[in-house]
């Protein structure tokens, strides 16, 4: 067999051909579609004979076409593909002056699902390219000098001889790196969250698994999942899926699985978010997966998706994928996490469910944007308060390709350990890095890992494990400096509005009354009445008014709109901090015993209770934190507490509007990880400032 390493060889060789005619962050264009069609080309051949019998025998009948053709042509070829052209790729260098045409018509003779790969390679546009640059025969020519047939080329060393290009290449092209990549060392310790609690389950012989990534762009991750279980669990069957809607990007994973020969995994293409293509009976998969992973992209716009996206949260509420809440429009990352629960398989140890684990990559607005109420709160509320969340591992700063700011890895299931059970484990790994030799985009960063794998050399043996590390921080599960366990409900707060009574003092002029009767000068005569019963004094009891003007207005037949009352008092009155109080309505003495905390003043003297209309300039909003998630999120000892503490010896005639009490989770990092530093004693800073006056006078003497 042909090793890893002369195929890699071999290949760049080729790619040579392309330097005149191609940048080389163009190089994949032409190498991965012509890696991919030698691929199958050699696959092919040894059933050429007999899907060309059976293709000339069935030709001409009408009633056999498209997926029908497909399914008969496939069953002679023995693969989930065939090709009924009578060309090959050795055939092609015998006519070199038409090979451009001939190398379409090979193309279309593929059956539909690679047809598709190749157009979504844009494929006949590079052959035309390479006509016109007259290196075409010479591209065509290099690659039937190598034979990839499986007996020659495994499937192993053929998926990792196509992950390896795809990974170079996207670090060749720093203009566009990480649109549709993740740096392998991030995937590494993703899956290794994911893989290393349930390490004894997948040591079992015969044990199947599905993993799906909604993003999957060009399909490190799963391929990274895959290559991960082959070394530490081969007893295990790890089948993936994935789906992304970069046309691009899902030829290059579609083609990374037929060059393993996966057939049991499948990349599909479709938005996730409006299109998705695994949904509850699926035949495939049935919509449930026990692995889910992703990067979704970062900042991510969903306005076009917008229309469809509010409808399922509207009518379909929890039913439906988006229940929990709706993020801001200018970032989609919580919808996909959203997306992933939804096809979390269910927790039943007594019926042999065994639930899911998901990992994803997010960017801090995650941990902590949106307050209460908010789409992003409701979202983290949702997650946290079913114990979903089982830990969050922040990242250095500039680890993957296309942003240098700091990312977080979200762990979630919905089968947490006992010892895990409504806590969340913190860890920090800001500081776990070495620099990288050479910059990938905005990459200057990676974990250190040791290995011994294909890529591994001395240098990566002297660096630090940073992965193992902080994979021991994760299953030790134990307090340090760079681990933190918290309960579900240390990460909540209730959001309190706290309100204070409107005081208004009433007053009648001139100017005043020209405007109130400039806007309903209908209510003319009723003014002049109320002008001269009532005067001109003020008036600090604006309740006290009112009730003697409407008395008056009743004893005139009166009756005024609700507009013209509002208006009247928008009118003539003022607010003013000596005022009485207005009062909104009034009750007999409750048996609440917090009623005066929630708003409801005792009147002296009378067994009644009042509460007054809120002032809006007034109003303020307290955080209370949250020690438990009992009374729907509202843990009235707390908020008592704190009113009676922080609030209520300051400010006398404040209270908590009960109904507008809003449960909220936010998650900062800085602040459980902060480690104060004294500054220096002033002695010290002194000495310094002497000796830099020192140095200054010494070096203006040698200048005089």
């Amino acid at each position: 067999m042909v090793s890893y390493h002369q195929l890699l060889s071999f290949i760049w060789q080729i790619a040579d051909l392309l330097r005149d005619s191609y940048r080389s962050s163009q190089y994949e264009r032409v190498i991965l579609p012509m890696t991919v069609l030698r691929r199958l080309d050699c696959v092919l051949a040894p059933t050429k004979s007999q899907v060309l019998a059976k293709y000339n025998s069935i030709k001409n009948n009408s009633d056999l076409q498209g997926e029908a053709l497909d399914k008969l042509l496939n069953n002679a070829s023995g693969q989930r593909f065939h090709n009924r052209s009578p060309l090959d790729l050795e055939k092609l260098k015998g006519d070199p002056n038409n090979i451009d045409q001939r190398l379409t018509e090979y193309v279309k003779g593929f059956s539909k699902n690679i047809q598709k790969i190749f157009e979504q390679f844009n494929f006949a546009v590079e052959v035309e390219r390479m006509r016109k640059a007259n290196i075409l025969y010479l591209v065509v020519s290099k690659f039937c000098d190598v034979s990839f047939h499986p007996d020659v080329v495994d499937n192993l060393e053929m998926g990792l001889l196509f992950e390896n290009l795809v990974r170079r290449f996207n670090e060749a092209g720093n203009e566009t790196v990480g649109e549709h990549s993740t740096p392998h060392d991030v995937i590494r310790l993703m899956v290794r969250l994911l893989f290393e609690p349930d390490e004894d389950t997948l040591s079992r012989s015969g044990s199947i698994c599905k993993m799906l990534d909604p993003a999957c762009g060009v399909g490190g991750m799963l391929t990274g999942a895959q290559n991960y279980l082959r070394e530490h669990s081969a007893k295990a069957e790890l089948r993936v899926f994935g789906q992304d809607f970069n046309l691009y990007a899902y030829a290059i994973a579609s083609s990374n699985l037929l060059m393993k020969g996966d057939e049991q995994s499948n990349i599909r293409f479709g938005d996730s978010l409006v299109n998705d293509q695994f949904p509850e009976g699926d035949e495939e998969t049935n919509g449930k997966f026990d692995y889910l992973i992703a990067r979704p992209p970062f900042g991510l716009n969903w306005k076009y998706q917008q229309k469809e996206i509010e409808r399922e949260h509207t009518r379909q509420g929890f039913a439906g994928r988006f229940g929990a809440g709706l993020p801001r429009i200018n970032d989609s990352s919580l919808l996909f996490l959203q997306h992933m629960i939804s096809k979390f398989e269910p927790y039943n140890p007594n019926i042999f469910k065994f639930g899911s684990r998901l990992a994803i990559i997010f960017n801090g607005s995650s941990l902590s944007t949106g307050g209460a109420g908010s789409g992003e709160s409701e979202i983290r509320k949702w997650v946290i308060e079913n114990d979903w969340l089982e830990a969050i591992i922040a990242l250095p700063e500039q680890m993957l390709y296309n942003t240098r700011i700091g990312t977080y890895i979200w762990v979630v299931t919905n089968r947490k350990a006992n010892h895990r059970r409504s806590k969340v484990q913190l860890i920090d790994a800001r500081t776990f890095y070495v620099p990288m030799l050479r910059v990938v985009g905005d990459k200057r960063r990676k974990l250190g890992e040791r290995l011994n794998d294909l890529d591994s050399n001395k240098k990566r043996q002297e660096e630090p494990d940073h992965i193992d590390e902080i994979i021991q921080l994760y299953c030790k599960f134990q307090e340090s400096d760079f681990s933190k366990i918290f309960t579900n409900e240390s990460f909540g707060y209730n959001r309190v509005l706290i309100e204070r009574p409107l005081r208004l003092v009433y007053q009648m002029n001139v100017d005043r009354k020209s405007r109130f009767l400039d806007a309903v000068p209908h209510l003319l005569d009723d003014v002049q009445v109320i002008d001269k019963e009532l005067g001109r004094e003020p008036r600090e009891d604006w309740g006290d008014f009112e009730r003697l003007m409407s008395k008056l207005l009743n004893q005139r037949g009166s009756k005024w709109k609700k507009a013209e009352y509002k208006l009247f008092r928008n009118v003539f009155t003022e607010r003013e901090p000596e005022a009485e109080p207005v009062v909104l309505k009034e009750r007999k003495v409750s048996d609440d015993p917090h009623a005066r905390i929630w708003g409801w003043f005792q009147v002296p003297g009378r067994k009644l209770e009042q509460m007054y209309e809120p002032d809006s300039n007034l109003r303020d909003f307290e955080n209370v934190r949250l020690v438990d998630i009992e009374n729907q999120g509202k843990n009235e000892k707390e908020i008592v507490n704190y009113f009676q503490k922080e609030v209520e010896p300051y400010i006398s005639d404040s209270w908590v509007d009960k109904e507008k009490i809003r449960t909220a989770y936010e998650i900062n990092f800085n602040r459980y990880f902060y480690q104060y530093t004294p500054p220096r004693p002033l002695v010290e800073i002194d000495a310094d400032i002497k000796n830099i006056e020192e140095e200054i006078i010494r070096l203006l003497r040698e200048v005089m």
